[in-house]
């Protein structure tokens, strides 16, 4: 017997359990099923469980647990990623707290600390996925730092340097100066700042009376400036383009260049050249083969040491001696000491309040400086290629299909990949140095000696590379790594490629492009045949979730407020094609409230004798109510499937909300109830059948995205044991009996029904209060319906009597058509007419203001230039609401005349 109220807690825990101990969740390789297999995006194994992550697992949930109900042997692949900076920073804290650091304690002993950190605390994303719902297979969750794993990045790395597709080079990168490494653009997030824009004056060589101004933001960097370009289209500087001018505090000349990368129309039109400390300026310096000098060291202190033999003593210009004091200074010192002594030499023209964007480390918030180092890269451009004919043809589709030109413009601009990083936890780079630094590169040690030997004709010592590589190198081999990869085993054979990947728009290149790049170089084929690209989850107001703003949801506090299944369906609901996700505590409350709903009517059904009838044959329904709710429900199965086979989350959980709450349980059971009430006749007995028929559809149907609720009824009422809803077969669209002439009755009923509803609610007729509709220009087979759905009418309308309008219209009367009759309800006597009018026509008058006031704001370009893109998004939703408002209000007020 279910309990009054579905109690998420109670059940969740041990339900999960449930379907673990009975192997629900493990795909079935020796079962002959065709294979369906999806690849978890790797959280981080320092990960706790965030809105988006909410967002992923659940589609991908539902695609498992939908393919699984179909018949496909389903693999879901669970597994963490070390998360190589993460985790680091987490135990460095942990050294910290402790009075020590990882110097002290030395790499290896600081390795021991992370595999303990994990051992301990490294479950915590997988336990709360589990709390989600989630259903992988936990018999083959791996790491990326398994050994496995780890043997197939070592192979990766040795086979692309032999084929000279890996190599080291001294290029720009980001540069976390606090962490001491190199960081992917993914960890680097660019923050507002309000900082000064400082205009300078460079001097002609050999006319100090004339110079060119420059802007900048940095002027600690002008120590490694090498040249100032204009564009070879400005005629302002058309005829200094060759000469050189002297920069102020080293006394360096430097070139005037011609380069489109200056903007004329921007500032003075002339730009300093930097090439070690920017990464357009890099660009510049390779084109025109500037040298490229740093001037900051690896904390961001300044480091005059590549440019200590270019200062030169210029009166009035260049003390070299100043610059010299500068050393070991850190950048914002610096940065102060410069532009006071600049103001000094009067070459500090002028100075500007300025709000710009500055790079930080997205961990540990470190200002990030683009740095100057030699570190292993992957030629990415060649192994590109491939990638994106195959995306060209069709061999990988986007879904959204838009995402293929942002994926296409990357690839076919794509730059040499950085590889390494300063870290001691990762996959450390298996390359070995000589005592003249020659490189050996092998998969370990001991065949590194041997080439080491080889080479030099005798044994030497060798010192490995310190440094990691890059988390996403081992992420990019997850498709094929984490299925026996570099053997060929059966789980690589068989689930390899994957059926789709699902994950957010921000990493196609980051991670999407590099699994296909690695996927197509060593496994021939594509990882994946599809990639569902989701949005991002905004808040209610459609911004961006962050700390400041604290609007951030915790998926967790939600699922102990609401349950995993309001949860998950509420981000299913907001799952649309190219639409991010606006998510809140209101929306998932309002999502409990289907639960509840789903709940309340398995109760009825079971409180009014309805139970499970495995010999139920829904062909041989005669009775119309339960006819017209077979072909309603068969109709509901083609469409919730067809939305899942294009990946329309949003419009899957739509189908399934309006049938079950709408059709099923609104119409269908409450035109059932005198039915039900009736005993035990045919009729009856057919309803009871029909209900339990339909409400196992209903629990199957929901099962992928509210699986905790459906399979405790489903098991409650005897559909099947305990934990077996997982594994029951996904509703098909059993033949019928075509039911138009049903299907046009109950209808009609429905629309009768709803019209004079909204009459009621318009008019704010007490819901005591009955009343009786007359028809006016009924035709005879309109009437004989009228008589046939009185009951009905009555009880769900609140009418006393439908009768024939045969005398002059009743005062006071609203007045609405149905098809080619008008139903009159005679309000005389129901409410004060007179007051309701006003009170209309008060309503009507306040929302037609505010909708103006809106269009007003609208018609604005200022706001619409100003404001952000959310917040006009949202003043056109309320604007159209106000308009819809505005239309009933009208309607209602014709229905009084």
């Amino acid at each position: 017997m279910l309990e009054k109220s579905f109690s998420p807690a109670t059940v969740e825990a041990s339900l999960y359990a449930l379907w673990q101990s009975q192997g629900a969740f493990e795909a079935k390789p020796d079962s002959g099923r065709t294979p369906f297999a999806v690849m978890i995006p790797p959280p981080n194994v320092t990960g706790t469980l965030h809105a988006g992550h909410a967002l992923n697992m659940t589609v991908q949930d539902i695609l498992i647990r939908w393919r699984r109900m179909q018949g496909f042997d389903a693999l879901w692949q669970p597994g963490t990623d070390h998360a190589g900076i993460a985790t680091q920073l987490v135990v460095e804290r942990a050294l910290r707290d402790a009075g020590t650091d990882r110097e002290a304690i030395g790499r290896e002993a600081f390795i021991e600390r992370v595999w303990a950190w994990k051992s301990e605390s490294g479950s915590t994303i997988t336990n709360q996925l589990q709390r989600l719902g989630c259903s992988l297979d936990w018999t083959r969750e791996r790491f990326t730092m398994d050994e496995g794993l780890s043997m197939a990045v070592r192979e990766v790395f040795v086979t692309l340097h032999r084929e000279g597709l890996i190599y080291r080079d001294r290029r720009l990168v980001n540069w976390d100066p606090s962490f001491r490494s190199a960081l992917s653009d993914l960890e680097v997030e660019s923050r507002e700042v309000h900082g000064h824009l400082w205009h300078v004056r460079y001097p002609l060589e050999g006319e100090p009376e004339r110079s060119i101004t420059v802007a900048t933001t940095r002027p600690e960097t002008m120590l490694g400036d090498m040249a100032v370009a204009v564009h070879p289209d400005d005629a302002r500087y058309a005829e200094l383009v060759g000469r050189h001018v002297l920069v102020p505090l080293t006394g360096r000349a430097v070139p005037i260049i011609a380069d489109s990368t200056s903007d004329p129309e921007k500032g003075t039109g002339a730009v300093k050249i930097t090439p070690a400390h920017d990464f357009n300026d890099f660009a510049v310096g390779q084109r025109h083969g500037l040298a490229m000098p740093s001037v900051l060291d690896a904390d961001g202190r300044v480091d005059i040491t590549e440019i200590g033999d270019g200062l030169r003593a210029v009166e009035g210009v260049a003390e070299p001696d100043f610059v010299r004091g500068l050393a070991g200074q850190s950048r914002e010192a610096a940065r102060a000491a410069i532009v006071a002594e600049l103001d000094r030499l009067g070459f500090l023209e002028r100075t500007e309040p300025h709000v710009h964007q500055v790079p930080h480390a997205e961990r540990g918030g470190a200002v990030v400086e683009p740095r100057l180092t030699t570190q292993w890269y992957c030629d990415a451009g060649r192994l590109a290629g491939p990638a994106t004919l195959a995306v060209e043809d069709k061999r990988v589709q986007f879904v959204p299909r838009q995402w293929e030109n942002t994926f296409f413009a990357w690839m076919r601009d794509i730059q040499p990949w950085c590889i390494s990083r300063q870290l001691w936890w990762g996959h450390r780079i298996p390359a070995w140095y000589g005592p003249d630094d020659a490189v050996f590169v092998a998969r370990d040690e001991a065949a590194a000696q041997r080439a080491a030997a080889e080479h030099y004709g005798h044994d030497v010592a060798l010192t490995r590379d310190p440094d990691v590589l890059d988390t996403w190198f081992s992420s990019g081999l997850w498709p094929f790594s984490t299925q026996g990869w570099p053997q060929q085993t059966a789980a690589l054979v068989r689930y390899y490629p994957s059926a789709v990947l699902v994950t957010g728009f921000d990493i196609i290149f980051f991670w999407v492009a590099r699994m296909l790049m690695l996927g197509l170089h060593f496994m021939d084929e594509v990882p994946f045949r599809t990639v569902f690209l989701h949005g991002l989850v905004r808040d209610e107001r459609g911004r961006k979730m962050s700390k400041s703003l604290g609007n951030g949801i915790d998926p967790l506090e939600m699922i102990d407020l609401y349950g995993a299944d309001a949860l998950r369906f509420t981000v299913c609901a907001l799952t649309g094609l190219g639409r991010d996700a606006r998510l809140g505590p209101k929306r998932v409350e309002e999502y409990r409230a289907f639960v509840t709903k789903l709940w309340n009517a398995a109760r009825f059904c079971e409180l009014n004798g309805v139970v499970a009838d495995p010999g139920f044959d829904p062909t041989q329904v005669r009775a119309p109510l339960a006819r017209w709710i077979l072909a309603e429900a068969r109709q509901a199965a083609a469409a919730a499937t067809a939305a899942l086979e294009a990946f329309r989350f949003d419009e899957y959980a739509g189908v399934l909300y309006r049938f079950t709450w709408n059709r099923f349980c609104d119409w269908f059971l409450e035109f059932a109830k005198p039915i039900l009430a009736s005993g035990e006749g045919d009729t009856a007995r057919e309803v009871r059948g029909v209900a339990a028929h339909v409400l196992g559809i209903v629990l199957r149907l929901l099962n992928p995205v509210m699986p905790f609720v459906t399979e405790t009824i489903w098991s409650e009422f005897g559909y099947g044991a305990p934990g077996s809803l997982i594994r029951a077969a996904w509703p098909g669209g059993a033949a019928l009996p075509d039911d138009g002439q049903v299907a046009q009755e109950i209808e009609w009923a429905i629309r009768f029904i709803t019209a004079i509803r909204t009459v009621r609610s318009e008019m704010n007729v007490p819901p005591s209060r009955t009343a009786p509709v007359l028809l006016r220009d009924a035709n005879a087979g309109t009437v004989a319906r009228a008589e046939r759905w009185a009951e009905a009418i009555g009880r769900m309308a609140r009418v006393s009597r439908v009768g024939v309008l045969d005398q002059p219209m009743p005062k006071g009367s609203a007045q609405v058509v149905l098809d080619e009759a008008t139903l009159v309800l005679p309000l005389d006597g129901l409410i004060d007419l007179r007051a309701e009018g006003a009170r209309l026509h008060k309503e009507l008058a306040r929302a037609c203001a505010d909708a103006g006031k809106l269009e007003g704001k609208l018609a604005n370009a200022d706001f619409i230039a100003r404001a952000r893109p959310e917040v006009v998004e949202e003043t056109r939703a309320r604007l159209q609401a106000l308009l819809d408002e505005c239309k009933r209000l009208e309607a209602a007020l014709a229905r009084l005349d």
